[in-house]
């Protein structure tokens, strides 16, 4: 197995060629200049766009490359080499590999049993609504205190000795009855309030499990898969 394969068009179409030692001029097997998706196996590869591992160049870890545009070597790869273990500055590397399911070249493909299918669902989503709402006012306690500091004063104007004790204790007490009721009455008031819904939409996934020469494979679909699901010598999905 070729530890790293060039495709003549993106997303793995065309011709195709692997490879699985370095190679100093991709001219020595017919692919100088004509790579534009790239998968790797294995270890992390440097491809280059001059021969001799020269000019711009990128180190691509193990995955899928459907397009090699956006690091600007479509259709310019000229030399390749394993990378491995070395240490590899960030700079160097290229972007992270995709997770596609296109079928790579003319690779034959096979139907595999699909034995179980679970629907995920969204988080729940969380909604605000405005209610108005009817506040009654406490007691003014600070009006209360007030007014009854003011009635005293008041009822103290009035009777002498013993009466004027009683005078001032019923100032006070009015007093403060009528402070509480200061400001005092029925208000509405909007009210925001919150709760969570269910997501009652389509699922967001399927989990789709599927038997293939004896082995239980998964997959992740954004569409609820049939009775089978195409995938290639290796079990690995297709379309």
């Amino acid at each position: 197995m070729a530890d790293i394969t060039f495709y003549e068009n993106e997303n793995f179409r065309g011709r195709s060629s692997g490879i699985d030692s370095q190679v100093n001029f991709l001219k020595e097997i017919g692919f100088d200049d004509r790579a534009s998706s790239i998968e790797v196996r294995g270890e992390a590869w440097e491809v280059c766009e001059d021969p001799g591992y020269a000019g711009r160049c990128r180190v691509l870890r193990p995955g899928s490359y459907p397009s090699l545009r956006s690091m600007g070597l479509d259709n310019r790869i000229s030399s390749a080499r394993r990378v491995g273990d070395q240490n590899v500055s960030n700079d160097r590397y290229g972007p992270e590999p995709q997770p596609s399911y296109y079928r790579r070249g003319d690779e034959a493909l096979y139907q595999a049993q699909v034995v179980s299918v679970r629907a995920v669902m969204g988080d729940q989503q969380q909604r605000c609504w405005i209610e108005q709402k009817e506040v009654r006012d406490r007691p003014n306690v600070g009006g209360a205190v007030i007014g009854g500091v003011l009635g005293g004063i008041l009822g103290h104007q009035f009777g002498g000795g013993t009466g004027q004790a009683v005078t001032t204790a019923a100032g006070a007490v009015g007093g403060a009855v009528v402070g509480s009721n200061v400001n005092r009455g029925n208000d509405v008031r909007n009210v925001q309030r919150c709760g969570a819904v269910p997501n009652n939409g389509a699922p967001q996934f399927w989990d789709v499990t599927y038997r293939f020469k004896g082995q239980e494979h998964y997959v992740q679909t954004t569409q609820a898969p049939g009775a089978t699901i195409t995938v290639n010598s290796r079990g690995e999905p297709r379309q």
